[in-house]
């Protein structure tokens, strides 16, 4: 890639993505092979020997996600549950601890609560928004605070830089959860973090068709560490699925504006409906985290949330309600889909401090005629 080369957009398109040298061809290759020839014993060809390790499709993904989050290193896996238990794998041990919002991602929460803990890992929930309460969950053996910003699906915003600090004076990891964010709306490494964690099955494919996850980093000793436990743990994302979210890259830029742009007009439509009694958007001015979110991302992002007058009946009532938006788990798609989390993708925190308000619905905004989402959300909630 040329020096001359830095807007995103540029390096989403060819970071990792030279036309290919044997045919020209301008999109990078499937290699759907398990091995490789070798030219005699240990004579490996390009450093490639079986797909577990290294595989030329996933390493052009983990080039241009290295290069989109200004990261020295990029690995990609199956999914972001198994890039998430990678990295916990590798950086904590028994007696160890961990940070993890208050708001925590059902997945994340699951995966330290009830497979982590039981490997002899305590935890603490805290309200990342505020560096002082984070500061005080710190323990002796505090080894990551592990953020969400903007969280899942509360929309909280954290402070990266400010977080940063704190665990940097703790001597532990910072790593951010940069899935609703992605590396064109917020940059955490450049802001202090240590690790970027993404489901790559969200915004970064854009097209709900591919599972996956990545990690980025900036130090290539962590990076090295990190690659071994991949590589040992083996929960690779396939050439296949690689080439996938590598082609969603592609168009990251124009489909996050046009994201934005919807999510904004629907968030300034369900604030002025009568049956909506809150709405979380970071855009919005009266969110607590407005002007954090406005200073380290570029917009505000395609997730909304919101609750409805009526409790859980009537958020449920909404989401089964709903035409343009399909009722459905998952999020970052071209198309919008619309959930109860309490039910649906954070039943998993049921019954814990971590759980949800039951009358809460949240939205990804997906890129339809904007018209058409402000008219399904207006008929929806006319119950």
């Amino acid at each position: 890639m040329s020096a001359l080369v830095h807007g995103f957009e540029t390096l989403a398109i060819h970071a990792g993505q030279e036309p290919d040298p044997r045919t020209g061809a301008v999109v990078p290759p499937i290699y759907a092979t398990s091995t490789y020839a070798q030219d005699g014993v240990g004579g490996l060809r390009e450093g490639y020997e079986y797909s577990r390790t290294a595989n030329p499709t996933r390493a052009s993904l983990e080039e241009c996600l290295a290069t989109l989050e200004g990261g020295s290193r990029g690995l990609a896996f199956a999914s972001g549950m198994a890039a998430e238990d990678t990295l916990l794998r590798a950086v904590l041990e028994p007696g160890d601890h961990i940070v993890i919002p208050d708001d925590a991602y059902g997945g994340t929460y699951r995966l330290v609560s009830q497979v982590i803990e039981r490997w002899g890992v305590s935890w603490t929930a805290a309200h990342m928004s505020d560096p002082a309460a984070v500061q005080a969950a710190l323990q002796p053996r505090t080894r990551v605070i592990w953020a969400e910003t903007p969280t899942n699906p509360l929309l909280g915003i954290a402070d990266i830089a400010a977080l940063a600090g704190v665990a940097h004076g703790a001597a532990a990891l910072l790593v951010v959860d940069n899935t609703f964010a992605t590396p064109y709306l917020q940059q955490p490494l450049a802001l202090g973090a240590d690790v970027v964690v993404h489901s790559t099955t969200k915004y970064c494919g854009g097209h709900s068709d591919v599972i996956g996850g990545a990690l980025v980093v900036s130090d290539s000793r962590l990076g090295d560490e990190l690659a071994f436990h991949q590589n040992a743990l083996g929960g690779v994302a396939g050439p296949f699925d690689a080439w996938l979210v590598l082609r969603g890259l592609r168009t990251l830029a124009v489909r996050m504006n046009r994201h934005c742009d919807n999510a904004e007009r629907i968030a300034g439509l369900l604030v002025a409906q009568a049956r909506v009694t809150e709405v979380f958007y970071p855009g919005l001015p009266e969110h607590p985290g407005h002007e954090v979110a406005a200073k380290q991302m570029r917009r505000f992002g395609g997730m909304v949330s919101f609750r409805v007058d009526g409790g859980e009946a009537a958020a449920v009532e909404v989401c089964n309600r709903a035409r343009v938006f399909t009722l459905g788990e998952s999020l970052g798609g071209v198309e919008s889909l619309i959930e109860h989390p309490g039910r649906m993708t954070h039943a998993s925190a049921a019954g814990s401090p971590l759980e949800l308000p039951a009358d809460l619905v949240r939205l990804s905004v997906g890129i339809e005629s904007i018209e058409d989402l402000c008219a399904d959300l207006t008929q929806a909630l006319s119950i």
